[in-house]
């Protein structure tokens, strides 16, 4: 049985285009899960625009946000059964004696393998996840919203584990992208006051960040950053897929503050790290995300506490992918999301 898949068939750019592709067949710590929806990540963008600096192992499947239900179980797999409501991790393949597998960091663990570049991801009918990546999905969680589970996870992570945030903490967001929202969404439910920075193009999606409580500012946010004591803000999150975005990061952080950079910029710095030194800055990266962080992002989800109604710009087939592509890609929508056939 053939399957309509997205599929990413070289380094060239536009390399990605609709192939039938056969069921996959399972190991035994397995299951094969039906996919309900599929959400597009700037990443599938990055890799169809040719833009991205990661290995990518072609031709691949792209998609790794995603949720649906079991079909099929290996033959070791317990505790699930065929109809469960589920979501994925993205870590499709770990070392499981790489030190930082067994410290329960597996996302940090150089070999890793996700979904969508490393092994066959989500965008299609069926997909072969190992069942230690699987959480249970609440019958009150839709899957339109639980495939976005991912996304959020990467929010929390740089937010709450690896920004540490206060209340009260003024925080910047630069750029109003999936994770850029998302990460002020969780900022906000921490207690910050937050801003979120994007460019004229971004005025739709600055828009979306103002649904959570957030502030927009197209351009310079320095007026923000410095309009309660003039030091400048407590934290700044860089979510934006550029590296210059690191030297405003620099210019808005107060003394002794705090910047974390969730998004990915490939090109070459061009400029000194000396602020960071004379400011006395933490610069922290963040990278993905694991088991606890979903346990606790599904919850939030469920309960409503987290909302990722506002930045769904809509709805469509497998076989309209490059709608969905060039929608998020022009700014138009902050996140598509696909229905398989």
């Amino acid at each position: 049985m053939k399957s309509a898949a997205v599929v990413n068939y070289a380094p060239e750019k536009g390399s990605v285009e609709i192939r039938e592709i056969e069921r996959p067949k399972i190991g035994d710590d397995d299951v094969l899960l039906e996919v309900a929806n599929v959400g597009v990540c700037g990443s599938d963008l990055h890799q169809w625009t040719a833009d991205h600096s990661w290995p990518v192992n072609y031709p691949v499947v792209l998609g790794h946000e995603f949720g649906g239900h079991i079909i099929e179980l290996g033959s070791r797999v317990s505790g699930w059964r065929e109809g469960d409501r589920v979501v994925s991790e993205t870590a499709a393949v770990i070392d499981p004696q790489n030190p930082m597998t067994r410290r329960g960091l597996y996302n940090l663990d150089p070999t890793r393998k996700g979904f969508g570049y490393g092994v066959n991801g989500a965008m299609t009918r069926y997909v072969r996840v190992p069942a230690r990546c699987l959480h249970h999905v609440p019958d009150q969680l839709a899957f339109e919203q639980a495939c976005l589970t991912e996304p959020c996870c990467v929010a929390f992570n740089a937010v709450v584990e690896n920004s540490r945030l206060k209340p009260g903490d003024r925080v910047i967001v630069l750029g109003p992208g999936t994770i850029g929202i998302l990460c002020a969404a969780v900022a906000k439910l921490c207690g910050a006051d937050v801003a979120v920075v994007g460019l004229e193009a971004d005025r739709h999606r600055l828009s979306i960040a103002e649904q959570y409580g957030c502030t927009a500012i197209v351009g310079d946010a320095t007026e923000w950053a410095k309009k309660v004591d003039g030091l400048g803000a407590d934290c700044v999150i860089d979510a934006a897929g550029t590296s210059i975005t690191l030297k405003i990061a620099m210019q808005l952080v107060r003394p002794n503050g705090h910047i974390t950079k969730v998004g990915w910029g490939p090109q070459p710095l061009n400029f000194s790290l000396d602020p960071l030194v004379q400011k006395n800055v933490t610069l922290q990266g963040s990278f993905s995300h694991n088991w606890p962080i979903w346990e606790r992002v599904i919850s939030l989800l469920a309960s409503g506490q987290l909302d990722v109604k506002p930045i769904i710009g809509g709805v469509w087939s497998i076989t309209d992918w490059h709608e969905a592509f060039e929608k998020m890609h022009r700014g138009d929508v902050v996140k598509s999301v696909l229905k398989p056939l």
